[in-house]
């Protein structure tokens, strides 16, 4: 609502079935509501965008708006005409489609939200947070599996299966979607790992342009997010790859095959999803905010890591992450060395672990995973 007491336009962006349509429509309960995913009024929109916007003359929540592009020149033209804050509420779940059209059209006009999966501090207060973090990175945070009845093993398939023919057609024309399927999984056996195209793509047998496309796709879609590497402190050799993870460890967890929470617990990549359900965490305590994600990771030749580093335009906050429930003697070596690296051994470093008792040792505060939803 503070975007909407600035902006005449307000854009709601996120995966599908993260609850964009339900936040805009709760948020301006007063708004008449179209959906451009209704063939009649996408048609509307594409023959008579004028048209269709002089029928709301006080504004309208206009969901997937990036099916009827042109439709952003006539929204310049009316916001431009008589200047309303929080007039247009917009929703899309592709980044390409309506980014593009906020650049060329609205620029300036709008503000954004990105709207990911729920956050542990949301199904914390609704009194849904799982005490089992194995049951929450099998089950996933989408909206849908916890309003209805429903389990991983139903829902995922057809939200894969929907996402693929509607969302990723829409993009770029894929042929072969079974070496596209082929391709998501890979991506998501290589979760928290160095994103390396090369290797992907030799996987998958395509070509390395063809996988950086595809990497693009995915994470326009909001089904992956590309931690970018912190290289601008010390005189090192930094890694400048990106690390990949997915915006819901549920749907990692399935495309890897655990089929029961059972599977998680003896799987080798659980300290992959555990540290991509952490990443994520601090990802939605950002955008909820409206903030940037400003979140990096550091890493040097020689193999040295810090899992993640909250950046606050000031400080830089390092965190380690560990999946195990014991915190082992040599669990902060990094954080040390990176702290005394920066010159920061009197700020606070978090270790985020998967036991149960929070702890402190000099500057290091050892956090469960649990009391995450506390630094939000």
């Amino acid at each position: 609502m503070r975007l909407a007491k600035g902006f005449p336009v307000i854009a709601i962006t996120g995966p599908r079935q993260s609850g964009k349509t339900t936040l805009a429509r709760s948020a301006f309960p007063g708004k008449p509501y179209l959906t451009l995913e209704d063939p009649d009024t996408r048609l509307f929109a594409e023959r008579d965008p004028r048209g269709l916007l002089s029928s709301y003359p006080d504004g309208l929540i206009l969901d997937e708006a990036q099916r009827a592009p042109q439709i952003f020149s006539y929204l310049q033209g009316a916001v431009d005409n008589h200047l309303i804050p929080g007039k247009y509420i917009l929703t899309g779940s592709q980044q390409f489609g309506l980014l593009s059209g906020i650049t060329q059209s609205l620029a300036g006009r709008v503000g954004m939200v990105q709207l990911l999966p729920f956050a542990m501090d949301e199904l914390d207060s609704a009194g849904m947070l799982t005490d089992n973090a194995d049951h929450l990175m099998w089950y996933g945070m989408y909206p849908p599996l916890y309003d209805r009845d429903l389990v991983p093993t139903d829902w995922f398939p057809a939200y894969v299966n929907t996402y693929i023919e509607r969302d990723v057609r829409q993009i770029i024309n894929i042929r072969g979607l079974s070496t596209f399927q082929r391709f998501i999984k890979m991506c998501a056996a290589r979760c928290g790992q160095l994103l390396n195209l090369s290797s992907l793509a030799t996987d998958c047998g395509i070509t390395h342009n063809t996988a950086a496309a595809w990497i693009s796709v995915l994470e326009a879609s909001y089904i992956i997010f590309l931690l970018r590497p912190h290289f601008r402190n010390f005189n090192k050799r930094l890694v400048k790859t990106p690390k990949i993870y997915f915006l819901d460890t549920g749907l990692a967890a399935w495309l890897l095959g655990i089929r029961e929470q059972g599977q998680i617990a003896f799987h080798a990549q659980r300290g992959a999803l555990f540290e991509n359900m952490v990443v994520t965490e601090f990802l939605k305590g950002r955008f909820n905010r409206g903030q940037q994600a400003d979140l990096h990771f550091w890493r040097d030749s020689k193999g040295l890591e810090v899992d993640l580093l909250l950046d606050d335009g000031i400080n830089l906050t390092p965190v380690e992450i560990k999946s195990g429930q014991t915190i082992a003697a040599d669990s902060h070596i990094a954080l040390k060395k990176w702290c005394e690296l920066s010159g920061t051994t009197d700020r606070p470093a978090l270790l985020v672990y998967g036991g149960d008792k929070g702890l402190t040792n000099g500057n290091i505060a050892f956090i469960p995973w649990r009391k995450l939803t506390t630094l939000m």
